[in-house]
């Protein structure tokens, strides 16, 4: 029989988000432990994305990717000065193409100031030419407080931080099942040592198998998990110098943000990602999907020679809506009341704005585990 170990906390899931969770719980004071399937933290979801810390300009307002995503912006900044993690807040642009994209840039403009982002502000196209003189538009709004970040470095300051009060991060470690007990939850891992463990409190923070994991506990209440959509976002390097020093983005389309440009901390650029829903998790990229980037990229920077983007990396985002609902849908973040047992906390559809929000997620969950 598999040895059973007795512990307070227990986070499953070693992304950005699940990291920045077990850091506020150590932080608090609980005895942590981080369980991650995979042999490395941040390798999933985590690694394959813009690395873009966001203003918070989109969401609706009040809900939580709202709210969450403008205190950990300010956080974020604020962490990565205090811990020297490579960031640069370059400010981004979102271009309007045509004349009818103006009126939609005006609405995400009034969305912003409800969100609490007062620094965003419209230019015409003379001045966005002066800015940036390869991209074109009839305007575009400034978002000054847009930023990139190496989103590994904060990953590893986070786990540094959960060791330094006493918590710990154990990869290999998948959780095959597990069941509710009166005030615990029985978790059995897997890995080269199989072992059961039972916590007083368990955090699913597993990303794209959070599902998966609230499925596999016995005495869960079924009606409690969201419905599941994956978001499959392809990403193309650009070979050459890039064509602006902001980060450029279109107008939104469902389901994400547009093929966008972003920048990493070297000044390499790459776009993406485009939607492509799926059932599956698979990270091929498609090199027949540069076409329609090309055409998406030209609306906004239309000096794009052709064979100049290679397929670079793919990820995939886990989503409560699906396209039907044109692809949006909120943070879904449960405490014991809302999933019915004093020991299990479970997030759901922890997406993009999750890395900007990482901070603030993991002070939310502390709260709701007081």
């Amino acid at each position: 029989m598999a040895e059973v170990l007795d512990l307070d906390c227990v986070v499953v899931g070693g992304g950005v988000v699940g990291l920045a969770v077990a850091r506020e719980l150590a932080i608090s004071g609980r005895d942590v432990v981080l369980l991650e399937a995979e042999p490395i933290t941040g390798s999933i979801t985590s690694a394959r994305n813009s690395e873009v810390i966001h203003a918070g300009l989109y969401y609706a307002t009040g809900s939580l990717k709202a709210g969450l995503c403008v205190a950990g912006k300010h956080r974020l900044y604020d962490y990565c000065r205090e811990r020297n993690i490579p960031h640069r807040d370059c400010g981004k642009l979102v271009v309007a193409a045509s004349e009818e994209d103006v009126g939609y840039l005006e609405k995400l403009s009034r969305q912003a100031a409800a969100n609490g982002v007062e620094d965003c502000y419209l230019i015409d196209a003379a001045e966005l030419a002066l800015r940036q003189p390869q991209i074109r538009g009839c305007a575009a709004l400034v978002s000054p407080s847009t930023g990139i970040i190496d989103s590994h470095s904060l990953m590893q300051a986070y786990i540094t931080d959960i060791e330094a009060n006493g918590g710990a991060v154990i990869c290999n470690s998948p959780v095959i099942d597990g069941e509710f007990t009166a005030d615990k939850v029985r978790l059995a891992v897997g890995g080269r040592d199989p072992v059961e463990i039972e916590a007083r409190l368990v955090v699913n923070a597993a990303g794209l198998n959070a599902w998966a994991l609230s499925e596999s506990l016995s005495g869960l209440d079924a009606s409690t998990i969201p419905p599941r959509h994956y978001a499959k976002g392809c990403y193309f390097a650009l070979t050459g110098r890039a064509p602006a020093t902001q980060l450029i983005y279109p107008v939104p389309e469902p389901g994400g943000l547009g093929v966008h440009l972003t920048l990493d901390l070297a000044g390499q650029a790459r776009f993406g990602p485009d939607v492509e829903w799926t059932e599956t998790i698979d990270y091929d990229v498609d090199p027949s999907r540069a076409d329609k980037f090309y055409s998406a990229i030209r609306r906004y920077w239309p000096n794009l020679v052709d064979g100049a983007l290679q397929p670079a990396y793919s990820g995939i985002r886990p989503k409560i809506a699906g396209p039907a609902a044109g692809g949006g849908g909120d943070f879904v973040i449960q405490g014991p009341e809302q999933t019915g047992h004093p020991a299990y906390v479970a997030l759901y559809g922890i997406e993009s704005p999750g890395l900007t929000a990482s901070l603030a997620i993991g002070q939310r969950v502390a709260r709701l585990t007081e």
